[in-house]
């Protein structure tokens, strides 16, 4: 069967932009939760609910180690609601701070666990590379549980029991699951052995249905940046239609509000643009309990307390930020102007930058750059050590390129961890010169300088007749679309009409595209110079279908993610 025919039930756009994303049939389009894997083709599930069960049955307190950011924070608080639902009482949580005890679990974050009468500690969103930790718990007779989805070193942690879909010879064929997403099947396999060993019955109460927790699942899994494969989506779609129906949770439903969204029109794109950032700065400034403690709240009023909070320190972090890029612009510029070869993955480092915030920059940094990038910050509890975050584009491995590093030389970096497009690191002080130059020597050998230049990938041009709410619709309900399963875009030829700066750095426009009559609105964000646009009278762009609702009408908005004047004699 051909790939055209395999999708020939669907509308001929869907068909068009499925096929881009390498889908072949109707099935993998299809995100009920019928279509999930199974959970007990995780490795390690019967272990770990067996072990679960017998901490039920034994009245013994469980103590939930997460992670500072998105994942780790809904991961923590879907655990706690989730093993409550499942009828643990005994249940509370610790999340390391990042400026104290640093990333995952740790002797500190042991010894509190154990002045609280811990008898399990049940890791998630980490734990995969804690070697030394799970050897101290289990030398102080704690049992561990490690859920987390990071990739694993050679060697795995002695812990009692360990799932994640990257363990090696793991059949699990969703691969890419957050760690959100491992401990939501985990509860799926859990609840699947108590009810059939009839808990639920004898003790007279109704099976809980997981599937109310799912928000918390899509936000994660979204704020993580995890590809969205089959699996992911699924879990997605399945979270934003609790959400659109007016079912999240008191603090998901308080961070929508303070966001200024509607539940009704939620993308999965306001969940890692609008939703996640509030989330991470507390993590990032604060405390990430913070954030926690808001996801757990039960009640909508104390959520919004927290949420507004929230929004201050993200407000605060984007202060932060927006000076280090500036300082980072700089960094880059002098590299640019120095006599060496193009610098396969940019190390960036400022005495004064916030060890919070170094990962957002270095994100920010790689979309800027379309390469690697690993930005640095002195360790706030130790001034000889400097905790680096990297951020990675398609094709390049960057937890597997640190490896390769720490394989050549031990020396050169003291921890790390992290998956294919993320990952952090820390390094003594001194070694930075030494390191850089060995992650160029690695990265040169792996002919990482030959990247392509940056350009976007378009679904092609639209006919007139298809630049349609319609078909803006079409699309918004054909995703999720996120990470490895991009949002439609698409490219053409517009005359520009009245075109006018809006806030500060966003341009609005009518446009009337090539060969057509009807203008349609759009909208350019974030333009570094806006004003010099006033005068185009034609440009080619690169858009995405939008809808913008006001006053109770929907119309069209092409969303511009690029553009290009064609004007003679005025280039923008």
């Amino acid at each position: 069967m051909t790939r055209s025919g395999a999708l020939g039930s669907l509308p001929s756009l869907l068909q068009r932009i499925y096929s881009g994303r390498e889908v072949q049939d109707v099935a993998s389009t299809l995100l009920s939760l019928d279509h999930l894997p199974d959970p007990d083709l995780l490795l390690g599930m019967d272990a770990i609910c067996q072990l679960l069960i017998e901490a039920l049955g034994n009245d013994q307190k469980i103590t939930v180690v997460g992670d500072y950011d998105a994942d780790g924070a809904t991961a923590t608080a879907l655990a706690l609601k989730g093993l409550k639902a499942l009828g643990f009482h005994k249940v509370d949580y610790l999340v390391p701070n990042r400026f104290v005890s640093g990333y995952g679990l740790s002797s500190q974050l042991i010894d509190q666990a154990l002045l609280r009468g811990t008898s399990v500690i049940l890791t998630v969103d980490n734990g995969i590379s804690s070697h030394e930790a799970v050897r101290i718990a289990r030398s102080k007779g704690l049992k561990v549980l490690i859920t987390d989805h990071h990739l694993p070193g050679p060697e795995l942690p002695e812990a009692h029991a360990i799932v994640n879909p990257n363990l090696p010879g793991d059949p699990f064929p969703g691969k890419a699951l957050a760690g959100v997403g491992v401990l939501f099947y985990v509860l799926l396999g859990l609840r699947r052995r108590l009810r059939q060993s009839g808990t639920f019955e004898s003790e007279g109460r109704p099976e809980p249905s997981l599937g109310e927790f799912l928000d918390l699942v899509a936000l994660g899994t979204v704020a993580d940046l995890v590809p969205l494969d089959q699996t992911n989506r699924i879990l997605v779609h399945q979270g934003l239609r609790r959400i659109r129906s007016g079912k999240a949770s008191p603090g998901i439903k308080a961070l929508i509000m303070i966001s200024e969204k509607k539940d009704q029109s939620f993308q999965s794109r306001d969940l890692g643009f609008s939703l996640a950032p509030r989330l991470n700065a507390a993590g990032r400034l604060e405390d990430m309990a913070l954030g926690i403690e808001c996801l757990l709240s039960e009640d909508l009023n104390p959520a919004l307390e927290i949420a507004n909070r929230l929004g201050a320190l993200n407000q605060e972090r984007r202060q932060i930020e927006q000076e280090m890029r500036l300082q980072a612009s700089e960094q880059l510029e002098s590299l640019e102007l120095s006599d060496r070869p193009r610098h396969p993955v940019p190390c960036l480092f400022h005495e004064e930058w916030h060890q919070g915030v170094i990962g957002i920059l270095a994100s920010r940094i790689k979309e800027a750059l379309d390469q690697p990038v690993i930005a640095f910050a002195v360790n706030d509890q130790d001034p000889t050590e400097l905790k680096g975050s990297a951020r990675s584009v398609p094709g390049i491995h960057i937890r597997d390129l640190l490896a390769n590093v720490a394989c050549r030389d031990p020396s050169l970096i003291r921890r790390f961890g992290g998956h294919a497009m993320a990952a952090g690191l820390s390094i003594a002080r001194s070694s930075l010169v030494a390191f850089q130059d060995a992650l160029e020597e690695e990265a040169r050998g792996q002919g990482i300088p030959d990247l392509p230049s940056p350009e976007l990938a378009s679904d092609g041009p639209l006919a007139v007749n298809e630049l349609s709410v319609a078909n803006a619709m079409l699309i918004a309900d054909a995703g999720p679309w996120g990470q490895s399963f991009p949002e439609p875009l698409f490219d053409g030829i517009f005359e520009v009409i009245a075109p006018r700066v809006v806030g500060e750095r966003h341009l609005k426009m009518s446009l009337r595209p090539e060969g057509g009559l009807e203008l349609v609105d759009a909208i350019a964000f974030q333009l570094e110079k806006p004003h010099a646009w006033l005068r185009c009278t034609q440009i080619k762009a690169a858009y995405r279908l939008d809808l913008n609702t006001f006053r109770g009408k929907t119309s069209l908005q092409l969303k511009i993610e690029y553009m290009e004047s064609l004007n003679p004699l005025n280039k923008a």
